[in-house]
């Protein structure tokens, strides 16, 4: 099973441990780390660490920051002869702030991600994209991919009608399908809906065709979970699991997430999430 990630790659940096500031207010107290992150790069090593054979398609800057984005990525086996170097602009930064329960506050600096191109061809069994990238360059990689087409629509945007009609799976969350409301529902696609600590549900043309809640976890830190339960969904619906099955699958892996700090280091292996799913009826 192949799987491309066409989307961003960032370097995140975390200030977590303290309360999350009010607007104008500031906190003291927190601890600063850094990891790999990026929607697209969350999801490609995600991919990875679930049994997929993955690649990534994506810039980052030349600059000091490129080498700790990818680092994860390249020591996870995820191959990145498609990512390109970009002379112009910065590798993408996300500023994160984490609060003692684990709920965060996220600006992203997109740098060299708002000039990813479309490929000509992207050879895959699947194909996910987000939309921290140019969302045309979404929209014309689909146009030109065959295989089974899934669109993480995050952060929330105004996407193309011929976006919405080729995708195979659309996933938003609660905040992102308010935002898109009905739109989502003339769409042919699968859609997922997650809802936090509540879980997720599978809808189809307007009719919900499954549901799943998580494992019951301490959560630590919720950043990338998201991320995660994409790359679980599609990697168990490539593996023609049942809606039911999938939905599952990719909500203990998401559950799994949030037990640990950071988006990447918190991915988890194949193994644990099947071994979660065999304690959790």
């Amino acid at each position: 099973m192949k799987i491309a990630v066409l989307g961003s790659i960032n370097l995140d940096i975390v200030a977590s441990g303290a309360p999350l500031p009010r607007a104008g207010e500031t906190v003291s107290g927190a601890r600063l780390d850094q990891h790999p992150g990026g929607k697209g790069a969350n999801q490609a090593y995600a991919a990875r660490r679930l049994g997929a054979d993955t690649e990534m398609y994506g810039r980052v800057g030349r600059d000091p920051f490129a080498e700790p984005a990818l680092d994860l990525l390249k020591r996870g086996g995820t191959n990145l002869a498609h990512v390109l170097i970009d002379d112009e602009h910065p590798t993408g930064v996300a500023l994160i702030a984490v609060s003692p329960e684990g709920e965060n506050q996220i600006t992203v600096c997109s740098g060299a991600n708002a000039a990813v191109a479309a490929p000509q061809r992207i050879e895959a069994g699947a194909l996910i994209c987000q939309l921290e990238v140019p969302i045309e360059t979404v929209a014309d990689a689909f146009d030109a991919f065959d295989g089974f087409a899934v669109a993480n629509l995050a952060p929330a945007a105004a996407v193309p009608d011929r976006l919405m009609a080729r995708a195979d799976l659309l996933v938003v969350n609660e905040t992102e399908m308010e935002f898109y409301g009905e739109s989502l529902f003339w769409s042919p696609a699968l859609i997922a809906v997650t809802l936090g600590a509540r879980g997720a549900e599978l809808w189809r043309q307007g009719e919900r065709i499954a549901a799943a809640t998580p494992p019951q976890v301490e959560v630590v830190d919720t950043t990338g979970a998201g991320d995660v339960f994409v790359a679980a969904l599609t990697v168990a619906l490539m593996e023609q699991q049942s809606p039911q099955d999938a939905l599952r699958f990719a909500c203990a892996a998401g559950a799994l997430a949030t037990t640990r700090p950071g988006a990447q280091p918190a991915a988890p292996t194949r193994a644990e999430v099947e071994a979660m799913l065999g304690g959790h009826s």
